[in-house]
């Protein structure tokens, strides 16, 4: 379970200073699919990059299967994994080779690393590159990789940053069951996306964000509900627009 509590982060630009987020909580728990949604700007990558201890809080919590993120960020990374918004993979290595590095960075052995990517190669339909130098691969193949290597250790919390973003129809598919796969499996899944209708499609709660702050969270239905909209299209961009911190 990933929980934030009244998370803010500022940053000085040209001598001004920017809130980025401003006192933006919610809760992930386990076995559930919890979706960030805003436009861009909003705050939801900077929101992310807090909960993963890539970004230090200007105040605020973030708590890891009740770990506290922010004092013991070694800890909390162990049980996470994450794809952010740079995938950032090795080019001159291939997906094995990657996810094989990334194993052995989180003190895994030779033996567990095969077993995990045997079962990896299966879940993301990757058989085929698994072998194949990453550079030149597709957006889908390189997604593909960041997403093993960064749960080659078997997380129960797992961080998405737009993972369906540039994947073509066929490897969005593979990807959105692979999501279900793992609520299935009671992990706990934060993940950002653009797509309105994947995100009323997968998420069990969905927390929308703008202006840097919590405008309304709440399941697809009670998000419908509370704008007044039946299209959960119409009902973000109604939320998005209110200026009280709406809370389903």
């Amino acid at each position: 379970m990933i929980i934030a509590n009244d998370l803010h982060k500022s940053f000085k630009v040209k001598k001004e200073l920017v809130n980025a987020v401003n006192g933006v909580s919610l809760e992930a728990p386990d076995g559930q699919i919890t979706g960030l949604l805003g436009p861009n700007g909003a705050g939801k990558t900077t929101t992310m990059r807090m909960l993963y201890t890539l970004m230090r809080p200007t105040s605020g919590t973030v708590t890891i299967d009740g770990i506290d993120a922010i004092a013991n960020p070694i800890e909390a990374r162990e049980r996470l994994g994450v794809l952010p918004d740079a995938r950032g993979i090795y080019k001159r290595l291939t997906a094995r080779e990657n996810i094989e590095y990334y194993g052995r960075l989180n003190g895994m052995n030779d033996a567990t690393i095969r077993a995990r990517i045997e079962t990896l190669a299966d879940s993301l339909e990757m058989r085929d590159i698994l072998d194949r130098r990453t550079e030149g691969f597709s957006q889908g193949q390189r997604t593909k990789t960041a997403i093993a290597r960064a749960l080659v250790h078997d997380p129960r919390n797992v961080i998405l940053d737009e993972p369906t973003n540039g994947l073509d129809v066929m490897t969005t598919r593979a990807m959105r069951e692979f999501l279900m796969q793992m609520r299935r499996e009671g992990r706990c899944v934060i993940f950002s996306s653009h797509i309105m209708q994947e995100v009323a499609a997968l998420c069990d709660r969905i927390i929308i964000i703008a202006k840097g702050r919590v405008m309304a969270a709440g399941t697809p239905d009670e998000l419908r509900a509370l704008a007044g909209n039946d299209n959960l299209e119409d009902a973000f961009v109604k939320l998005i627009g209110t200026e009280e911190g709406l809370h389903a």
